[in-house]
C-alpha cells in the first residue's frame, strides 16, 4: 500500500523521524557552537519557544523560565545574550534522543524527544546543567521543516544559576 505520492506509509513515517532527527541535530550544533544568531531560524515567524518545571507542566500552570511568542522575540533574546548579559562563559553540549512522533494532523507533525545538556566552564568539570524533554510541534514550510512551538520541559526543580542560553 501507497500513498498518494507513491511512497508507503512506513516509509513516510522514517522520513519525517529523519527529518525531525536531522533538524533537532542542526539546532544543538547551533546552539554548542555558539551560533545564537541561527537560533531563531529553526522557528516559524509565530513560532513559540517556552521552558517550564514539569510539575508546572504536568499540573497544566502556565508559569515558564522563558516563554517566548515569536520569531522576534527570540531575535531579542539572542540580542541580550550576546550583547548585554554578563556571566561566566561556559560551553554546553546537547544530546538529543530520536524523536517519537506522536501525531500527524493538518500538516503539523506532533513529536517529542529527551534532552540533556552539559554545562562546561573554562577549566572545570562538565556537569549536567538540564534534562527534560521537547514537546515539539513541527510544520513544514518552504520544503524546510520548522518549529512551530517548542516546550523544553526541564525535570529538575532546580536550575543551576540563571538559564542564559537557550535549552
Amino acid at each position: 500500500m501507497t500513498t498518494a505520492s507513491g511512497v508507503s506509509p512506513e516509509l513516510a513515517s522514517l522520513l519525517v523521524h529523519h527529518a525531525i532527527d536531522r533538524r533537532n541535530a542542526a539546532y544543538a550544533a547551533a546552539l554548542d557552537e555558539r551560533r545564537f544568531d541561527d537560533w531563531p531560524a529553526f522557528f516559524t515567524e509565530d513560532g513559540q519557544y517556552k521552558v517550564q518545571a514539569r510539575e508546572n507542566f504536568d499540573r497544566g500552570l502556565p508559569l515558564a523560565l522563558i516563554a517566548l511568542e515569536s520569531r522576534g522575540m527570540m531575535k531579542d533574546r539572542v540580542y541580550g545574550i550576546t550583547q548585554t548579559i554578563y556571566h561566566g562563559p561556559y560551553y554546553t553540549r546537547h544530546i538529543i534522543s530520536p524523536a517519537q512522533v506522536l501525531a500527524e494532523d493538518n500538516g503539523v507533525v506532533h513529536a517529542q524527544a529527551h534532552y540533556a545538556v552539559f554545562r562546561t566552564r573554562p577549566g572545570d568539570a562538565s556537569e549536567v546543567y538540564n534534562v527534560g524533554r521537547y514537546i515539539d510541534q513541527w510544520v513544514e514550510q518552504g520544503g524546510v521543516l520548522l518549529l512551530r512551538t517548542r516546550t523544553c520541559v526541564y525535570d529538575s526543580e532546580m536550575v543551576l544559576n540563571s538559564l542564559i542560553y537557550p535549552v
